[in-house]
């Protein structure tokens, strides 16, 4: 049995007065005694008491179908039709990826109807209380950049198929910096929108989830609908052949668009628990993230690879942009359907995942002066200071360098609050030395080094080897080019083992750095 020596972080028995632990295993700060207060809490960042932990099954399955059906995910799933797979491979590919990447969004999003706890305070048992800070801060960069992206790709289609209603005079029109002013406004109609719908807190997230997700869902059949229309059947969406066949090139490919296909939800693998905080009990965020990830992303995949093949075999090449292929299309109604699902797609997806998660970080900060709608508001500002059309069109620089290199450090994260919260202290927090400086999450100076120590190592294995084109020439660590392709796994099991052997290496004594 793995477990730790009894120090003040050891998973000894938790005073009943702090907290009470009820027959279904969840835990909540104990009737009568005193909310954590001070500079480490503030009203979003406390344990959701039992009673406000509502969201059922179907709550998290339509938050994963709302997530994965956005443009995004179809662009992943086409995308690799584009580059040669056949529609078995790219299923194939992406359904596997998301088994895998379930399993880290499970073990970590336990915490979360346990003790009602988001992802930066869950954080802070293995980070220590104010060292949790780096990898939230590190999680809400990622999410900014992200958000940005998302928000000016949100703007994009309203620019691009409001043109096709209106005219030339739309897309025409006078140009600021670069773009016409209609898309600057199209920009800012989408921010705002956003912004308002989390200024409502998040039962207004859940409830727009709930209705987003099969909306999207039915405008996905229908694009399938549409295109097998156009090329005849359902036979020639099938029919077209891989480039690469099953051999060397496929599984060449195969590695880095599975680690890639991971990756795309390596973020939620971390702050899952700002969401599974408001579930009902365990069984209704395990089978509502089991029946909602690998299923919805699977289904969505086999749509978009579909319709991707059908667009092949229609106009000659892959159109894996669905707003590109639905502009051609002269049907006003198909139009306008096209827009408002790409845009309640993009909505739905940006507010879940890229939204909420950094307000709560950004909350973590500074708890006494930012609360989670604050947060937000800075998430959606930094989001344009971060000039989202400049980064967007050097998608190499941005997107697969920069945004690519710290999402795979978050594989990293991932492995030691796994390793802490499931090996060492076999899933037992104290809800109250979450939020207290001198309490057994404290460490020293509310720093936890044997984190911080697997956080850097497991990261330079991850991307050490990566190729950092264009923001520098060639490989910073060239011997560790091999893992390369891994990173994300490589990050994770690195980072778990290696903090598992601090830990007790440390022994009795590791508090008193």
């Amino acid at each position: 049995m793995i477990g730790l020596p009894m120090t003040d972080t050891a998973p000894t028995d938790i005073p009943p007065s702090a907290q009470v632990t009820l027959p279904d295993g969840r835990v909540e700060i104990a009737p009568g005694a005193p909310q954590p207060s001070g500079p480490y809490a503030n009203e979003d960042l406390l344990p959701v008491p039992v009673g406000g932990r509502t969201w059922t099954t179907y709550n998290f399955s339509a938050l994963w179908v709302g997530m994965a059906h956005n443009t995004a995910s179809w662009t992943l799933a086409s995308g690799l039709v584009a580059v040669g797979m056949d529609w078995k491979q790219a299923v194939f590919t992406i359904a596997l990826a998301n088994l895998i990447v379930l399993v880290p969004m499970l073990l970590t999003g336990h915490a979360g109807p346990k003790y009602g706890i988001p992802f930066p305070v869950f954080a802070r048992a293995s980070f220590g209380v104010r060292g949790a800070n780096l990898p939230a801060v590190v999680r809400a960069l990622v999410a900014c950049g992200w958000f940005g992206i998302q928000t000016w790709i949100g703007g994009e289609a309203i620019y691009f198929l409001a043109g096709k209603l209106i005219g030339g005079s739309w897309s025409d029109a006078a140009r600021i910096g670069g773009h016409a002013w209609t898309m600057w406004l199209s920009f800012a109609v989408f921010w705002a929108l956003q912004v308002a719908i989390i200024h409502r807190g998040m039962e207004t997230v859940r409830r727009f989830e709930n209705w987003a997700a099969p909306f999207v869902l039915v405008g996905a059949f229908v694009m399938l609908w549409w295109m097998s229309s156009k090329a005849g059947g359902v036979g020639p969406l099938f029919d077209q052949p891989s480039r690469l066949g099953w051999g060397g090139d496929f599984w060449r490919l195969f590695w880095p668009s599975l680690m890639g296909m991971i990756g795309f939800w390596s973020t939620l693998s971390l702050n899952i628990p700002d969401f599974t905080r408001y579930g009902r009990s365990q069984r209704a965020q395990t089978w509502g993230q089991a029946l909602g990830l690998p299923t919805t992303m699977t289904l969505f995949a086999f749509l978009s690879v579909l319709v991707t093949s059908g667009s092949q075999a229609v106009y000659g090449k892959p159109i894996w942009d669905p707003v590109q292929l639905a502009a051609k299309t002269d049907n006003v109604a198909g139009l306008l359907y096209a827009l408002v699902t790409v845009l309640v797609a993009t909505l739905s997806v940006n507010i879940a995942a890229n939204l909420v998660s950094p307000a709560f970080d950004f909350s973590n900060l500074a708890p006494r002066k930012i609360g989670f709608r604050t947060g937000a508001l800075i998430t959606a500002v930094l989001a344009v200071m971060i000039l989202p059309w400049k980064l967007y069109s050097d998608p190499q620089g941005y997107i697969f360098t920069w945004l690519g290199l710290v999402g795979g450090l978050l594989g990293t994260v991932a492995g030691i609050l796994v390793a802490d919260y499931w090996l060492l202290r076999r899933t037992r927090l104290d809800l109250a030395d979450l939020y207290r400086a001198g309490g057994r999450y404290w460490y020293a100076a509310g720093w936890n080094w044997r984190a911080v120590v697997a956080f850097l190592a497991g990261g330079t294995l991850a991307i050490g080897g990566a190729d950092f084109h264009p923001l520098i020439d060639g490989r910073p660590i060239p011997a560790l080019e091999p893992l390369a392709d891994y990173g994300w796994a490589v990050g994770l099991g690195a980072s778990m083992v290696l903090y598992v052997a601090l830990t007790f290496a440390s022994g009795r004594d590791r508090y008193r750095v």
